[in-house]
């Protein structure tokens, strides 16, 4: 028992096994199987290492987005004039990635909390019947104190006095000179796995050169300072129209790294989308058109509250950062190749297939790739005490005499050509 046990580690640690291969000389399945490797050969080398990159790690980025916007309105209606800057047509004023430029705006003036008539066409009534008390309209101002104003043949509400009309929305827009505003964006990010940060102010980009540069995708694709006629053009919609009824616009700022590179090819690419406004006539059959808001201004006049009301037409801009830095690590490297060298399998399993299966001689490949044994005769021969290497033989000569007779394509030596 103990020699058993010692000869059986001494072969399970001192012996090599390697599988058994048969050398098939066929040229169709030798053509099959060189065209599987090449395919293999492509996707390994062509998607997972040059188009994937999958010697390298990824990692994307930690980031922060501050705004400042430029530029002066003018107005003037019948007769009242007025210039509006930063702090009257952005919303809100923090700086934030994500806000609203006023382009177009209906004021309605000294309101004041009290009774008054709705609008005409507006929840009309015939009687006081018609105008239930204490009860709201989904689309109304206020709340119905169960009276019929017979000169408007609408119900009088409990409100800010007088209603806001916005039946009619000033065209072309009041701000027409919001074209020629200036927006500046200052993007900060950090790769945390690579421990890199980068600013959208990149080498080159400095106070200087900020002063009097302005965006070009062509000319000036760095410059950090966008006119914002450009950003509506660039994102393929028609200013006249967003800023009539407004709209919403997303900037991408795309940070796409290689850091096997120089640190100074990081540097961002700005993309724009026009994600919903008036881009064509199409927009006229549409439920809800554009992008508004209310804002409202309060003070006091002779100790009365009061407010002056704004719907404000604008357009919002979402500022969207996306990134993906990779660097070569050994780690992805040893996976992608290993996972490749898997995949080469399979030109050896569709090849196995195609023999066994599919030619005519598959038998004949069987009796080559598989060796038989025989429980029945190999007892009878430990029986009579006969070696195991004449056993072993007599089975061989057995199996391989017994496919030649049941199938006339085989043949009994090792090579088989394909003439």
């Amino acid at each position: 028992m103990k020699n058993q046990i010692s000869g059986a580690l001494s072969n399970f640690f001192f012996e090599y096994e390697t599988p058994r291969q048969v050398l098939v000389r066929n040229r169709r399945v030798g053509v099959v199987c060189r065209l599987i490797q090449l395919g293999v050969l492509v996707y390994i080398i062509g998607w997972v290492f040059i188009y994937e990159k999958g010697y390298q790690s990824t990692d994307t980025a930690v980031s922060s987005v501050f705004t400042k916007m430029k530029g002066v309105g003018y107005t003037n209606e019948s007769g009242k004039e007025r210039v509006w800057d930063v702090s009257d047509y952005v919303f809100p004023s923090q700086g934030d990635s994500s806000f609203v430029v006023m382009t177009n705006y209906i004021l309605t003036e000294g309101q004041q909390m009290g009774k008054c008539p709705e609008l005409e066409g507006r929840h009309s009534c015939e009687s006081n019947a018609d105008c239930e008390g204490g009860s709201f309209k989904r689309t109304g101002h206020g709340q119905m104190t169960g009276v019929c104003v017979n000169t408007t043949k609408t119900c009088e509400v409990l409100a800010w006095c007088p209603v806001e009309d916005d039946h009619t929305i000033p065209n072309p827009a009041l701000l027409m000179s919001a074209e020629n505003y200036t927006l500046f964006i200052k993007n900060s990010v950090t790769f945390p796995i690579f421990g890199v940060t980068r600013s959208n102010l990149v080498e080159g980009i400095d106070a200087g050169y900020i002063s009097k540069c302005l965006y070009d995708p062509d000319t000036a694709p760095l410059c950090p300072i966008f006119r914002l006629g450009d950003i509506v053009s660039l994102s393929g919609f028609n200013f006249g129209k967003i800023a009539h009824e407004g709209g919403a616009i997303g900037i991408v700022v795309d940070w796409t790294c290689n850091f096997d590179l120089d640190l100074k090819y990081c540097i961002p690419q700005y993309n724009f989308h026009g994600l919903y406004g008036n881009p064509d006539e199409t927009d006229q059959t549409r439920a809800s058109m554009g992008y508004n808001f209310r804002y409202a201004k309060h003070y006091l006049e002779n100790s009365i509250p009061k407010r002056t009301l704004l719907k404000v037409f604008g357009i919002r801009i979402d500022i969207i950062v996306q990134s993906m830095a990779r660097k070569f690590d050994i780690i992805p490297t040893l996976t992608a190749i290993g996972s490749g060298v898997g995949i080469f399998g399979v030109a050896t399993v569709v090849c196995d297939l195609v023999l066994l299966y599919l030619l005519p001689k598959r038998e004949f490949y069987k009796n080559m790739k598989f060796k038989y044994t025989d429980t029945q005769v190999q007892h009878d021969s430990e029986t009579l005490g006969l070696d195991k290497s004449i056993n072993y033989t007599f089975e061989a000569n057995a199996r391989q005499v017994q496919g030649q007779s049941n199938d006339p394509d085989s043949e009994a030596g090792s090579i088989e050509t394909e003439k």
